[in-house]
């Protein structure tokens, strides 16, 4: 298996010609142009709901796939909308569901909601992303999470929106070096533990984000087995602004050496 690092960089580099490939691939492209051609003929909630191959394709392209099946619940996202603070969508901590209701905001743009760009292309254009991480992810788990996250850090704001998104918790934690058997502690607690490893307000730096990248996809790879690279200096660095503490660096070292 391909090092995680290696492949996101891979990915990165010839990113836009790696979409544009995919979207000729047939089934993503008879998928497409379907929504392209059916989607200006929803005009309501009703409509939206009731074409399954329209709502699965928006669903997928919004990350929420495993949510196809709760009708009823995203009924409740798209009919309360955002315009009220109170709304469902906005008082979730999975943002994921406020940026579905913001795209088809049949609340405040009835029938003319999907008359707009981002009801139509835009959508396209996060199929076309999020089917990319599905496929890698079938071969490494590790480069979904690593996409996903440097796709979406830019519109984190805190570390209680990442611990919100299941993906994004996973990577906030492997960053963190808080294992997997505390996913179910404190949230306070693992909120300040994410902030105190993860500078919120760097998520919007390119640069400080692929740093971050490049550290969960070395954690990751050692926790799974995946690589055979030695620890980097990103992680064992005293000048790294991402930085370890003692105790997580001896134990991946002893990872590495075989001591699990």
């Amino acid at each position: 298996m391909t090092d995680t690092y290696l492949r996101v960089s891979m990915l990165n580099r010839d990113y836009s010609k790696t979409i544009e490939t995919l979207s000729q691939d047939a089934q993503v492209s008879r998928a497409t142009d379907n929504y392209l051609e059916k989607i200006r003929d929803i005009k309501s909630i009703d409509d939206f709901l009731d074409d399954y191959e329209i709502y699965s394709y928006a669903m997928k392209a919004m990350g929420l796939e495993d949510m196809i099946y709760a009708k009823a619940y995203m009924r409740k996202v798209l009919e309360e909308g955002i315009a009220d603070s109170d709304s469902f969508a906005n008082k979730l901590t999975d943002t994921r569901f406020k940026e579905f209701a913001t795209v088809f905001n049949f609340a405040s743009h009835g029938e003319a909601t999907t008359s707009f760009e981002k009801a139509q292309q835009g959508v396209v254009d996060k199929y076309l992303e999020q089917t990319l991480e599905t496929r890698e992810g079938d071969e490494n788990t590790g480069v979904q999470l690593a996409l996903y996250f440097q796709k979406k850090a830019s519109s984190i704001t805190s570390s209680m929106e990442l611990l919100g998104d299941k993906a994004l918790a996973e990577v906030a934690r492997t960053i963190s070096g808080i294992p997997s058997e505390a996913a179910g502690a404190d949230i306070d607690w693992l909120s300040e533990a994410i902030s105190s490893k993860i500078d919120i307000d760097q998520l919007s730096d390119p640069d400080y984000v692929q740093e971050l990248v490049q550290r969960f996809s070395v954690l990751y790879d050692l926790e799974n087995g995946t690589t055979t690279a030695s620890v980097p200096n990103v992680l064992i660095s005293s000048s790294s602004i991402i930085g370890m503490d003692e105790d997580l660096l001896l134990s991946l070292q002893g990872l590495q050496l075989g001591g699990i």
